[in-house]
């Protein structure tokens, strides 16, 4: 520690330069008020005061100015025990500590534990505001993410449809969790009369830049035209080519991915391309199977990674009365607590043995279903990763 210290007694000054010069700590001692204005220009750590240079009112005048000079420097206070009816106020311009004097000087061999607790409890109290001011800040990222998630989900003849996002969480000093921006998106919105379209997209990544990629191809995708929409493999490869092109997703080598379907409610079939992304499941209630929409030779590499790629299309039928499942990896990957073994993941069977459970369930509550299994899986900890799912129901 660099110490500062003022002292009114030069015996009792020499043993403390003595004393607290121990070890890797650099030590000052002025015994006058005008070497003490000069040594507060530089930087300390702490400085140990005297109560009295020469008289209190000297004294609390130098603690105020050190106070004004050097706020963020923790100040620790010698008094003698007839001198404590002054400390009042010393402390209600800010002193956190002190320590009595004797004539004998036994209270020096305090001084050094008393030192390095002032200083660790400055470090603790700035922890904990640097800590409050992440999640302030995280907390605003993540309502800037949110105002691009859609509120109302439409509908189409003969569908229903159920979309939910939930942020991920991480522990910081203090116990309090900090609810993280991240970058997973979905959208829900009708084609025509006949065309339902179902996006879901996870940036890599978490915080504000993950949050501005996402919002970057939000609105990449709002600028389609409607024609287009329709052509899966039109629609990814066009976005993946915007993105490449696009700063915001390629700083740090950063990538999207993306599962687009477009539902025909006419034919009741999905044509849909996967950027990298888990793949749909359909749920059919009538049998209680479920099974994924293709196999992973069917998707290409996530986004903004290889602008002159073509993404294929693949037609799956959606049968009747059955469900069609898109999520984010936040939902598998949500982790067993371990308890000293390999932790576990949710994973695909997690979902799946989920919505054979709820085969008689709304869809509404399957939603909740999911989300509640996936959270139960991590003993009370958390989904480490933002989670976004749509569920989309044909009727029988």
């Amino acid at each position: 520690m660099k110490i500062l210290v003022a002292w009114d007694d030069p015996s009792q000054a020499e043993l403390l330069q003595l004393y607290l010069g121990l070890g890797d700590n650099t030590i000052t001692v002025c015994e006058d008020a005008d070497t003490l204005r000069k040594e507060l220009e530089k930087s300390w750590d702490i400085a140990f005061l005297s109560m009295t240079m020469p008289t209190i009112d000297a004294g609390f005048d130098l603690f105020n100015y050190a106070r004004e000079v050097r706020p963020e420097m923790p100040v620790l206070l010698g008094c003698r025990l007839d001198e404590m009816i002054s400390l009042p106020r010393f402390l209600m311009k800010g002193l956190r500590s002190y320590v009595v004097r004797d004539d004998r000087g036994d209270f020096i061999f305090l001084v050094l534990a008393a030192l390095e607790s002032s200083v660790e409890a400055i470090k603790t109290e700035m922890a904990s505001k640097l800590s409050e001011r992440l999640r302030d800040e995280m907390d605003s990222v993540r309502r800037l993410q949110e105002t691009i998630i859609p509120r109302d989900i439409p509908v189409q003849h003969g569908y229903k449809s159920v979309a939910r996002y939930e942020p991920s969480e991480v522990s910081v000093t203090g116990g309090r969790p900090v609810v993280m921006a991240g970058g997973d998106y979905y959208d829900v919105f009708p084609v025509g009369q006949t065309n339902l379209i179902l996006i879901v997209g996870d940036a890599s990544g978490h915080g504000l830049k993950a949050c501005m990629a996402i919002m970057t191809m939000h609105t990449l995708i709002r600028m389609v035209t409607a024609d287009r929409y329709k052509d899966a493999a039109l629609f990814v490869t066009e976005i993946n080519r915007w993105l490449c092109g696009n700063s915001i997703v390629q700083s740090g080598g950063g990538f999207i991915t993306l599962f687009y379907g477009s539902i025909d409610t006419v034919n009741h079939t999905m044509s849909w391309a996967s950027a990298g992304h888990p793949l749909a499941l359909i749920h059919n209630l009538t049998t209680n199977e479920v099974y994924p929409v293709g196999t992973n030779d069917d998707g290409g590499l996530p986004l903004g990674i290889v602008g002159e790629m073509d993404y294929l299309a693949v037609e799956t039928a959606i049968p009747e009365n059955s469900r069609v499942l898109v999520f984010s990896d936040g939902l598998t990957d949500a982790l067993s607590p371990g308890e000293g073994k390999q932790e576990k993941m949710f994973g695909i069977e997690g979902i799946i043995a989920t919505l054979l459970e709820c085969r008689n369930e709304t869809i509404d509550a399957t939603m909740e279903r999911l989300f509640l299994a996936s959270g139960n899986f991590t003993g009370g900890e958390g989904r480490h990763d933002d989670t976004s799912v749509l569920l989309v129901e044909r009727g029988p």
